[in-house]
């Protein structure tokens, strides 16, 4: 006879509120070109090489950013309408450094593909050599996020002012 019970549901996991991304991998067809966006306009410091890969940090850490042609040298990027990485994010500590990450990339030639106010945020898009998707962004503190009149998180993506944000990259 069969079972009519119905399965129980699978319990839910709550992640810690301290839970942070540590690093993310990236594919990349030529390390050198990656390493010219991340390392030299990004700024993120070389902290190890291994035949096929390059692991880079900000502060010391062993790596937020890791870099290899394992599977990908010399690989076109990923086509438009498939899956994978949307974007990985780099998160300022404050507006006068995302400034100066802006200079860095307008410095170095390269476009941008979005600035945005999110209410919590202000964020820069743009692509790294290989096509994968890069947000560059800074959090306002949290008693200046916008809120609902329920008390929920209010955001909203407005255009940021990017001649404004550009103006604090003071040395």
């Amino acid at each position: 006879m069969p079972d009519t019970h119905p399965a129980p549901a699978p319990r839910r996991t709550v992640a810690p509120a301290g839970l942070t991304i540590g690093h993310t991998h990236l594919k990349v067809s030529d390390l050198d070109r990656a390493l010219g966006f991340w390392r030299d306009v990004i700024g993120l410091e070389e902290t190890a090489r291994y035949p096929g890969a390059a692991f880079l940090s900000a502060g010391g850490y062993h790596h937020h950013i890791a870099l290899n042609t394992w599977e990908s040298a010399g690989g076109p990027p990923p086509a438009p309408g498939t899956t994978g990485l949307y974007h990985v994010a780099l998160l300022y500590p404050d507006r006068a450094s995302l400034a100066r990450a802006l200079r860095a990339v307008l410095e170095a030639g390269l476009r941008l593909d979005g600035a945005s106010d999110h209410g919590v945020s202000e964020a820069l898009y743009l692509h790294d050599p290989d096509g994968n998707g890069v947000e560059l962004y800074r959090d306002r503190p949290r008693e200046e996020w916008p809120r609902n009149p329920d008390g929920s998180l209010g955001m909203f993506t407005r255009r940021l002012d990017v001649a404004a944000l550009l103006a604090e990259a003071a040395d």
